[in-house]
């Protein structure tokens, strides 16, 4: 498929909406799946280390 210029090629022929949608859709779930567990595993880590020091301060 070959368009004639750069707005032809963002037109995707009067599908351009759902095209890109689409493509921003899969673009914000997968940096989700990225950014979410990191943040989870920053929240596990500073509530593992608040419990071991009030553990340790406790002993």
């Amino acid at each position: 498929m070959s368009f004639e210029s750069f707005s032809d090629f963002l037109a995707m022929g009067g599908h351009g909406k759902y095209v890109w949608m689409s493509y921003a859709i899969a673009l914000a779930v997968i940096v989700f799946n990225i950014v979410g567990p990191l943040l989870q595993k920053k929240k596990v880590i500073s509530d593992l280390a608040r419990r071991l020091r009030r553990e340790k301060k406790a002993s």
